[in-house]
């Protein structure tokens, strides 16, 4: 019988395998046909600490038996309530104020909608968004608005609102970004939104600190509001629990997710200054942040973040992610001379194979995706660009057998 599911970023008229997976455990998946398959890219980057781990599972099943689900309109809940005192003190001052949410996309709509609030509320005409060049922040339509333009939305343009682009810093041409979004500045747009250091979806591309640092600083001159999308790059997978600790620097507002719960359960949060806090409360009540969900900070969920939370207090989670880095690295050397552009930071390691399109729809993605699910590894090239991105409990065999395939994929 055909499967009446219609699976997210398929074309089903392709017929591609669709393996039923019945069950995980820490850095493996397991099919219904027996296969293990390694989880090379944390089941779309969101399992940090393992599949299904004791901590995060033990809170989920006590939580479900004591309160499912509350609305977050003028109620609370204790799971809500722990999560969001363990953000503040877990992130840097003065992040003071979280607002929850479901996904990454829409962790990225509230901060969108709360920096053009704040300038609203404050009698301010400024409401350009200022984005860098082959970015991705989402498929909801605010967050694609704020993404790179292509083929994942040129259907959807009608509904997209117009943005600022600023070029990524390429190595040796950072200052020609600088410069260009100095000049932006001069137009007062509300905000800038990065994901620091890394591009996710728009090809694990990796630039300096320094630019991220002066990004920061040329906000900070002019007023605009400094968004950091860290919903892929958080919770440690640039090495540190945030990339922007690498750059010293501190964003106006902050996306989380995928890792907040340690990819257990749906959940984002996006965290405010008091400033943006403040521009929004008011004894007016046209001025509130007009923002919400049904599921906003589902209990069960919760309970799954304050474990996630727990665990990266209680445990040596960054010296995990050290260990990870430096096993990825030496992993990574083995395809020395053999691949293109190969780079890492952090626990995330890329390359690009040889394809003379370059195209994410060119043929080579869906080949190299159907040669690893054939060898029982899970990677998802971004076009020719192959990712390693794995959960930070990956044993040493695994890692290796990641590479080993990698590598007999050269061939291809």
């Amino acid at each position: 019988m055909t499967s009446p599911v219609w699976h997210p970023f398929t074309q089903h008229g392709l017929n591609e395998p669709v393996p039923l997976v019945t069950h995980a455990e820490g850095a493996a998946l397991f099919t219904a046909d027996g296969r293990r398959v390694i989880d090379a890219i944390s089941s779309w980057w969101v399992t940090t600490h393992g599949h299904c781990h004791p901590r995060i599972m033990a809170a989920i099943r006590q939580q479900a038996s004591t309160l499912d689900q509350l609305i977050f309109a003028g109620w609370t809940h204790e799971p809500a309530e722990t999560v969001a005192r363990d953000l503040v003190a877990m992130m840097p001052r003065p992040l003071d104020h979280v607002f929850f949410s479901d996904s990454g996309s829409t962790s990225v709509e509230v901060a969108l909608k709360m920096a053009l609030g704040h300038f609203a509320n404050r009698g301010e005409d400024r409401h350009r968004i200022v984005v860098m060049e082959g970015s991705y922040h989402g498929d909801t339509i605010g967050a694609m608005s704020v993404g790179a333009r292509g083929v994942f939305n040129r259907s959807y343009t009608p509904l997209l609102f117009d943005v600022d682009v600023i070029p990524f810093p390429e190595p040796g041409a950072e200052q020609a970004t600088l410069d260009i979004f100095e000049r932006l500045c001069a137009d007062r747009p509300a905000a800038l939104i990065v994901e620091p250091l890394l591009l996710g979806a728009g090809g694990m591309r990796i630039y300096a600190p320094s630019v991220l640092r002066d990004l920061r600083q040329l906000c900070a001159a002019h007023g605009v509001l400094f968004v950091a999308d860290e919903v892929m790059t958080g919770w440690g997978r640039t090495g540190t629990l945030l990339a922007c600790e690498q750059a010293g620097v501190v964003p106006d507002l902050l996306c989380l997710s995928k890792g907040l719960t340690g990819g257990s359960l749906p959940l984002a949060v996006t965290m405010a200054t008091p400033d943006i806090f403040e521009s929004h409360r008011s004894t007016d009540r046209a001025t509130m942040f007009f923002h919400s969900s049904s599921y906003t900070a589902n209990p069960i969920a919760c309970a799954a973040a304050a474990a996630n939370l727990a665990i990266w207090r209680d445990e040596p989670v960054l010296d995990r992610i050290a260990d990870l880095t430096r096993r990825q690295a030496v992993q990574a050397q083995t395809l020395a001379g053999k691949v293109n552009n190969l780079r890492q930071i952090g626990t995330v390691v890329a390359m690009e194979f040889q394809d003379r399109s370059g195209s994410y729809l060119s043929d080579l993605g869906p080949r190299l995706l159907n040669f690893f699910r054939e060898r029982e590894v899970l990677l998802r090239p971004l076009g020719n660009t192959v990712y390693v991105m794995p959960p930070y409990c990956i044993s040493d065999d695994d890692l290796a057998r990641i590479y080993a395939v990698i590598d007999q994929a050269l061939a291809l």
